[in-house]
């Protein structure tokens, strides 16, 4: 699907535009403790002349017939890029934990690292990550290693994403 960057976008936006819309895909999921999963995920990235862009990531169990049985976790906050190439991520999870993420924007590659976890005492030991988000083939494909459950950081979850209108 062809993309066209928005009329009046701010310009410190212009390294992320290619993000904007929505993202719809499957992934894969694996950590210690746990069975290998799939998902299906839709992300949607919006902007409101603001010089932030939305986030909203949602990611549920699929059926037999390939839609949507079940919610499996959901993710939303603010991607705020940075004059130097920089770029500051806030995300909150209501699973009971906020992070905030630091990162670089190399051409149509996003690399991010966690720089703090807050948790609410009922969520997960979870204490640190890194994120890569490419645009490969005009599809949205991330990656999401992460440490938690005294486990060091690794490979948690990935997947590629389709445009869609």
């Amino acid at each position: 699907m062809p993309f066209e960057i928005p009329e009046g976008l701010h310009p410190d936006l212009m390294a992320l535009a290619w993000m904007i819309g929505r993202w719809e895909g499957t992934g894969k999921g694996t950590y210690p403790g746990t069975e290998d999963f799939e998902f299906g995920q839709q992300i949607d990235f919006s902007e409101n002349g603001g010089s932030y862009l939305h986030y909203l990531s949602q990611t549920f169990e699929m059926g037999e017939d390939g839609k949507a049985v079940r919610p499996l976790s959901m993710e939303t906050g603010f991607w705020r890029p940075q004059p130097d190439g920089g770029l500051e991520v806030v995300m909150c999870h209501p699973d009971g934990y906020s992070e905030v993420w630091y990162g670089k924007v190399t051409g149509a590659k996003i690399e991010l690292t966690t720089d703090a976890v807050v948790r609410t005492s009922s969520a997960e030991d979870y204490t640190g990550g890194q994120r890569l988000y490419g645009n490969v083939e005009g599809d949205l494909l991330w990656t999401f290693d992460k440490a938690a459950g005294g486990h060091p950081l690794q490979t948690h979850v990935w997947a590629r994403l389709r445009r869609v209108g």
